[in-house]
């Protein structure tokens, strides 16, 4: 806000929750009503390497700027986290390699002795999911599966109106679901979902056949540029999903699925590859999965990691 500019004006500052998403490159915080109506967002780099402390350490800076902005305190925090979490304890456990000092990090705690308000964590991909379903793309489905491709691909999945975490908080988790020819996958096993449809399998194809390093922002604006070989890398990846798509509902009746994260930027190529194949492959119940692309675009973790804490203080 520039000098001499009217402050905005306040709002009941009784109805605010905040959402932060805690990415790999960024973090996006949010102001929400606890409707979930939007009130502001900024998004800063997430300092990844730099340990947990320094990561939260931002964030609730930005935070604190943000509500300072709008002269409000919001009365709970909610965090959405990628890597394997625990919402009871507000722990990180298992956190991927582009974090430095984050498995085991306490973010909740640390979140409560810097505001002084209750906070929640929960894995990113559930988060996704949730805003996904309570405000965006999928409003008002009871079965869906949620998908997210970034660096890996993310899943989650609501049942009967609510997430469901499975016996060890690992439900809907496709990304390494095998059957999807004998790549290595990150996890140190082949064939999995990821190595053909996540962003550094995409990467590695386009890397290939284009003789020089490339991401799968590169391989998307090949495509788009007309460049055959790309356009077949992001074909495979939605027949992949798809067929993914067709197993999961196959197993559990999803009817929908909803798709986010960067690579979801290529819809234009991944959507026909992903219809073929569930027309091909129709699954038991004879009804047709749906399948959408996200609407919240990098809002979704943040805005469903503010329902969690919206949800968990009542």
């Amino acid at each position: 806000m520039n000098d001499g500019d009217e402050a905005p004006a306040s709002t009941g500052t009784d109805d605010v929750i905040a959402g932060i998403d805690i990415g790999g490159t960024t973090t996006n915080v949010l102001l929400c009503r606890s409707d979930l109506g939007v009130i502001d967002t900024v998004q800063i780099p997430t300092a990844a390497q730099r340990g947990g402390d320094v990561i939260v350490r931002d964030a609730v800076a930005a935070l604190t700027r943000l509500a300072a902005t709008h002269r409000v305190e919001p009365r709970a925090v909610g965090v959405g986290a990628a890597g394997v979490v625990d919402p009871r304890s507000g722990h990180v456990l298992v956190a991927s390699r582009s974090f430095a000092g984050w498995s085991g990090y306490h973010v909740t705690g640390a979140i409560t002795d810097a505001l002084g308000v209750p906070a929640y964590l929960d894995n990113d991909v559930n988060a996704f999911l949730r805003g996904e379903v309570l405000a965006g793309a999928v409003a008002g489905e009871d079965y869906v599966l949620g998908v997210t491709l970034g660096t890996g691909v993310g899943g989650a999945l609501w049942m009967d109106g609510a997430l469901m975490t499975g016996a060890h908080g690992a439900a809907g988790e496709i990304g390494h679901l095998p059957g999807f020819g004998n790549c290595m996958c990150s996890c140190g096993e082949r064939g999995h979902l990821e190595t053909v449809a996540s962003g550094w399998a995409i990467a590695r194809r386009f890397t290939e056949i284009s003789g020089r390093a490339a991401t799968a922002k590169d391989a998307a604006a090949a495509a788009q540029d007309g460049d055959r070989g790309a356009a077949e890398i992001l074909s495979d990846a939605g027949h992949a999903l798809g067929h993914a798509a067709v197993l999961t509902a196959g197993l559990i009746d999803v009817t929908t699925v909803v798709i986010g994260g960067g690579v979801s930027d290529a819809w234009e190529f991944l959507e026909p590859a992903i219809g073929e194949t569930l027309t091909a492959e129709p699954v038991v119940s004879g009804h047709p999965v749906k399948v959408v692309k996200a609407a919240l675009g990098n809002l979704s973790v943040a805005l469903g990691a503010a329902a969690c804490a919206t949800t968990s203080m009542r």
